[in-house]
């Protein structure tokens, strides 16, 4: 999974319109003009990582009858790891693809059949829900463990909660969705040291990616430098040069200049702007928050070692989630009380008129705290399709000019006519497989 990051990283942000690439095949991701043989439709790392966990999931109850060392307690807890894998990078395939083959049984050798169609959606989606409930079931996924890194960094119930909350707000499965979110928020968790929790001082912001493991985080991808001699794989996606690597949009530097002058007009130094998300070299602002530690500068701040993490769920995320599936069940005011958490942590002034707002604004700006908050986490392309997806593409029409606004290097009347197509949302399923894979149909919009 950690070999998988600067695709997921990809995915999730280069047709967002907050970073553009100018790099190989990057920009035809983002100016919606894929192609089945581009690269970033290869899905290959993320069904080794499901191949991995339906071997787990098959091979390692076997196991007990060879070992008897091999306690259930311990056989409980791998399941519950390869449950969550498997079940998250479904996710990821179809936030991504829609539609792709949904394979539960290990390949051992080479006389198995590859030749597997898709799945709808709607079964993928019941097979995710079921893998998190089938790990929950077991009673094995904790809730800390002795190491911090192990409670961030290893599969506990809160990850699967994480998970669970995040599918349901997907499938607009809201109730459940609010459920598995208030699991995490409203966790009895007295006397544990690492359980997640909102980090409500804007002065802890940046632990989160440095050092990394914090207590807001739910769970991350670890490298170690010190201890493991690693370096992560991902840092070079977001270079400090202007020549390489995903830059911010004109539309994202709008907003990180907006929210730095407001913040610093109220004597806020810390917190998301000033301290963590960017730092500015020469009039450009390169994101920060993966290559720096606590101090804003290219002196004193950057670190010594290419080693941060990469969250993939944490509590601020929890908190915008449960306050989308609010926003759709016409809780307003409730919404507006979770935003209003992530604003004050941000030394952003809170939302005093809740009168003014409905559905729609709301969800403008819970849409916009996530974009800012999450720079550069892989998760804004999602938040828009969400978007456009939502109560039968309600929003589609806003969304499309969500992802016009922030694109500068292809025309909005390109992407307004691409994107009326609701499959052109989606990347094409690789060519490589197309060929070898004989029950396998393309998505209709690259067949035509």
């Amino acid at each position: 999974l950690r070999l998988s990051v600067p695709t997921m990283i990809k995915w999730g942000e280069l047709r967002g319109g907050a970073f553009y690439s100018i790099n190989g095949t990057d920009p035809k991701l983002q100016d919606f003009v894929m192609t089945p043989e581009n690269s970033l439709c290869n899905y290959g790392s993320f069904y080794k990582v499901i191949n991995f966990a339906n071997s787990v999931i098959k091979n390692a109850p076997k196991v007990k009858s060879n070992d008897n060392t091999y306690y259930d307690a311990i056989l409980n807890a791998h399941l519950c790891e390869a449950y969550f894998q498997r079940a998250y990078c479904y996710l990821l395939l179809v936030k991504n693809f829609k539609e792709v083959p949904l394979i539960t049984e290990p390949y051992t050798d080479d006389s198995q059949n590859t030749n597997v169609a898709k799945s709808s959606e709607e079964d993928i989606i019941k097979q995710i829900k079921t893998d998190v409930e089938t790990a929950l079931e077991t009673k094995a996924a904790k809730s800390t463990y002795e190491n911090e890194w192990e409670t961030k960094g290893r599969v506990t119930k809160w990850a699967l909660y994480a998970l669970m909350a995040d599918v349901c707000l997907w499938s607009e499965d809201y109730d459940n969705c609010k459920k598995y979110c208030d699991l995490i928020l409203n966790a009895n968790t007295s006397g544990e040291q690492f359980y997640p929790r909102f980090l409500k001082n804007s002065n802890d912001w940046f632990t989160m990616f440095y050092p990394g493991n914090s207590n807001e985080s739910i769970f991350e991808l670890n490298w170690d430098y010190e201890q493991a001699k690693e370096t992560n794989n991902f840092t070079n996606v977001f270079s400090l040069s202007s020549t390489s690597g995903l830059m911010f949009t004109k539309a994202a530097n709008e907003l990180l200049e907006n929210e730095e002058q407001n913040t610093t007009a109220r004597g806020d130094r810390d917190g998301r702007m000033n301290l963590a998300t960017f730092v500015d070299i020469n009039g450009t602002k390169y994101l920060w928050k993966y290559r720096g530690n606590d101090i804003a500068d290219m002196e004193g701040g950057i670190r010594l070692q290419l080693d941060a993490n990469f969250i993939i769920y944490r509590v601020a995320e929890i908190i915008l989630m449960k306050a989308q599936a609010d926003a759709m069940t016409g809780n307003i005011g409730e919404a507006i009380s979770l935003v209003n958490q992530i604003r004050e942590r941000a030394g952003v002034t809170t939302i005093t008129n809740p009168e003014t707002y409905n559905e729609e604004t709301i969800l403008d700006e819970i849409l916009q705290q996530k974009e800012m908050e999450f720079f550069g986490e892989a998760k804004r392309w999602y938040d828009l399709l969400w978007l456009a997806r939502v109560s039968n593409h309600k929003y589609k029409s806003k969304a499309i000019q969500y992802i016009c606004d922030g694109n500068q290097t292809t025309k909005a009347e390109w992407i307004q006519s691409a994107l009326i197509d609701n499959y052109a949302w989606y990347i094409p399923l690789p060519k490589n497989d197309i060929e070898y894979n004989q029950l396998l149909v393309q998505n209709p919009y690259y067949t035509k």
